[in-house]
């Protein structure tokens, strides 16, 4: 914060980012939570009454102006604080979208969204997290940039930051960015990496010889099985997870089953007055289930039976084919692509779960620090919005980090709905001789809230009991009798 030009800015940009962690929402929320909610400004020694909610959008601006090297400066400081693993980073992509049409800002397209929101227009976060998911660097691009083309740009904007110290990292990433030209970059630019493979028909490690367990509990058991391809030199790990089976034979079944009720319905409308009974017209309706079902349409034949004239169709029969068991058999069923020659079977699948990080990462951003919906126009504005919630996501992370090295594992809404019963408050004392005191005062912490602090080594009352006595007297005017 040295770079900011006041105090009054340095303590706007810290409320503004513990805001968001605290009260996440639109800077207009920030604001109204700075001035009526908080009793943040005791702490700093700043009167946030006084601060304008234009000097938090500017604020914002600024930070953003600073972002390389407030990035590259976080990045140092976690590393200096916790010895970091650097060696792996995981990179991923998500979008958010906006209320509003957002015309002022080139890199709002509309595309497909990851909270099913088509109707609104959307940009795309990458971000790159180390090995244990602290953010090391991040890019906005519009919603329809091809998530392949963005990987080149990250990881060149990484080595300029140069966190790593001139090691090249191993590079982890879903099968979504893992296209064959990003793979042969990688090989090129001499990294290491583990992906997601792409390939659509992949061998059941169930089926093979030796298949090797990498996880046997109660809960999940996986199964791996490898196999290295002597011209490229690169491995593949066939893997089939329990776990992930029965939710893919779960989705399945759903999908098989509203596919042919919605058959049932339309067959049986056949034979019922006022229903849908034109032969083409059935025709569409079923091509439109099938495009609506379409992860199952395939397992089935369907025949609408017609009338001689072929005007009317008299009866809808379906079946499902042979092939759909071997579908439901490859549930749980995938490949992880890599050219780090010396790992463990388990080394690489423990290291692929890593993944799960940064999935963890964007639920936080969006559920938990009110990355979503935005509400600016300005693209400026917009990165500044997604900027300041990764600044938030830094400190969360760090107090995360923190508790999980003391053996507690809470998500930063269980932990702000836990603290959040401690309360700052005022109490008012009239007194005899014409004077109010006015008791500032912290509740009491309770045990679950003692734990937190004592595992972060944090005061309970950094603050403690301020008195403040006005008085009440009538002010004589000079002169009067």
């Amino acid at each position: 914060m040295g770079n900011f030009s006041n105090k009054v800015d340095t303590a706007t940009a810290l409320g503004t980012i513990i805001g968001r962690m605290v009260s996440p929402g639109s800077e207009l929320q920030t604001h109204d939570w700075l001035q009526n909610q908080t009793g943040l400004g005791e702490l700093l020694g700043h009167d946030y009454g006084n601060t304008s909610l234009t000097r938090l959008y500017t604020v914002s601006d600024k930070l953003l102006k600073h972002q390389a090297n407030l990035e590259h400066f976080l990045a140092d400081r976690e590393q200096t604080l916790f010895n970091l693993n650097r060696k792996i980073v995981l990179y991923d992509l998500t979008n958010t979208y906006f209320e509003g049409q957002c015309a002022r800002n080139p890199k709002a397209k509309f595309g497909r969204s990851k909270e099913k929101r088509t109707d609104c227009p959307l940009v795309t976060l990458g971000l790159v997290l180390d090995g244990d998911g602290f953010p090391l660097s991040s890019q906005v691009f519009p919603s329809n940039a091809s998530e392949p083309a963005t990987l080149k740009l990250m990881l060149d904007e990484l080595r300029d930051k140069d966190p790593f110290h001139q090691i090249k990292p191993v590079v982890i990433m879903d099968a979504g960015i893992a296209s064959a030209d990003n793979i042969a970059w990688l090989i090129e630019q001499d990294y290491h990496y583990l992906v997601v493979s792409r390939e659509q028909h992949v061998k059941n490690p169930r089926d093979q010889r030796t298949p090797v367990a990498v996880r046997d509990t109660r809960d999940s058991n996986v199964v791996v099985y490898r196999e290295v391809d002597q011209e490229t030199e690169e491995t593949r790990l066939y893997c089939h997870s329990e776990q992930k089976a029965k939710k893919e034979q779960g989705i399945r079944n759903r999908f098989h089953a509203r596919l042919e009720e919605a058959l049932e319905k339309l067959h049986t409308g056949l034979s019922k007055k006022g229903t849908l009974k034109k032969y083409d017209k059935i025709l569409e309706r079923i091509g439109r289930l099938r495009e609506k079902h379409s992860r199952v349409a395939a397992d089935y034949t369907i025949n609408v039976i017609a009338d001689d004239k072929k005007n009317k169709a008299i009866g809808i029969e379906w079946q499902r084919k042979p092939e759909s068991d071997q579908k439901d058999k490859h549930c749980g069923v995938y490949c992880l692509r890599t050219n780090i020659p010396d790992w463990s079977e388990e080394q690489l699948w423990l290291t692929y779960t890593m993944l799960t990080e940064i999935e963890a990462t964007f639920r936080s951003l969006k559920t938990e620090l009110g990355l979503r919906p935005v509400y600016h126009k300005k693209e400026e504005r917009v990165t500044g919005h997604l900027f300041i919630t990764l600044l938030a996501y830094h400190l969360v992370h760090v107090l995360r980090y923190q508790l999980r090295l003391q053996d507690i594992h809470l998500s930063w809404e269980s932990i702000r709905n836990r603290m959040s019963t401690q309360q700052r408050m005022t109490i008012t004392l009239p007194t005899d001789n014409d004077t109010i005191i006015h008791l500032r005062t912290t509740s009491k912490a309770e045990t679950r809230q003692k734990q937190i602090y004592t595992a972060l080594n944090i005061n309970p009352d950094p603050i403690g009991k301020v008195k403040t006595i006005v008085d009440m007297k009538p002010v004589v005017p000079t002169g009067a009798d």
